[in-house]
């Protein structure tokens, strides 16, 4: 499956919110949409969901107009919303049955998704006695109990502890290897980067940078080379300037031209203790400040 947003406007009133946003994403690869606060991705996912149409453009999968009654969309909101006193049996049930499932496919969904999460004994408990990690596996039930087509990840690993956030990793690779559409849509930009095969970056309203991020990150000029060494010293000294220490305890030696690379790396290898070395690129973090960061930068010019 291919989904495609197509020059894709709207706006509230005289507010503007998008601007002929446009991007592409595959099934059996997770995509990355990005943006600060107040950006245009909410929007952007709630015309997904035909919460509210576009003014112009179009949402197409495969390059057709979706059929919602035949394509499921499963959806883990930013802000939870389950309800605190309910018994969790009782309403992701009820949520998997407004999905168009039966009671009893959704009782067995339901409880295959528990036991998955390591859930199961919560099952008759009210949401309101759960932490807030363990609180958010149950509102990802909801999300992936009817077994949607397209996946979509709101913040989706706020509030977990790393034990939980590895399950929901693997529960995603799980999701992704399905075949399925998944989306993402989150400001912790390492997990953006360990799953996201493509990115859209979306700045007032506009896509500011979209494609796959192999090759965005390929797009910038590699002069630089990543350096670990238990004694850095030596290399630094023959390098001056060119050499610097990083924040996380590496070198990052600049080079005149990157055709050196090979000549560089090669004398590095022969005349130090060399651990790694590689070609710098920027992180998604990176990438993120450079293209969404730029209304702060023209603040401070002005």
């Amino acid at each position: 499956m291919i989904l495609q947003f197509q020059n894709i406007h709207k706006s509230f009133g005289e507010k503007t919110v998008l601007k002929d946003v446009s991007f592409l994403a595959e099934s059996g690869k997770a995509f990355g949409l990005l943006g600060r606060n107040g950006a245009g991705k909410t929007t952007s996912i709630r015309i997904l969901m035909n919460v509210f149409p576009a003014d112009s453009g179009q949402v197409l999968l495969d390059g057709k107009p979706i059929d919602y009654k035949k394509i499921g969309i499963g959806y883990l909101p930013e802000e939870r919303g389950l309800y605190p006193k309910k018994k969790i049996m009782d309403q992701l049930v009820y949520f998997a049955e407004l999905k168009g499932m039966s009671r009893k496919a959704a009782v067995a969904s339901v409880d295959h998704w528990l036991d998955r999460l390591g859930m199961s004994e919560y099952r008759g408990k009210r949401l309101d006695t759960l932490s807030k990690g363990n609180q958010q596996k149950i509102q990802l039930v909801t999300a992936l109990a009817h077994d949607p087509d397209i996946v979509i990840l709101d913040e989706p690993f706020s509030g977990l502890d790393p034990v939980n956030a590895m399950l929901l990793k693997d529960v995603v690779k799980e999701q992704i290897a399905k075949g399925k559409i998944v989306l993402f849509s989150s400001h912790q930009m390492s997990y953006i980067e360990e799953f996201c095969d493509s990115i859209a970056i979306i700045h007032e309203g506009r896509v500011a940078l979209s494609g796959d991020l192999h090759d965005i990150k390929r797009r910038y000029l590699r002069d630089r080379l990543v350096i670990r060494t238990i004694d850095p010293q030596p290399i630094r000294a023959a390098f001056g300037d060119a050499c610097t220490a990083t924040d996380g305890g590496a070198l990052l030696l600049r080079m005149g031209d990157p055709q050196e690379k090979r000549t560089v790396m090669k004398r590095l290898v022969e005349q130090y203790d060399i651990d790694e070395i590689k070609v710098f690129e920027p992180s998604l973090n990176d990438i993120f400040v450079e293209y969404a960061g730029k209304q702060d930068e023209e603040e401070k010019r002005a």
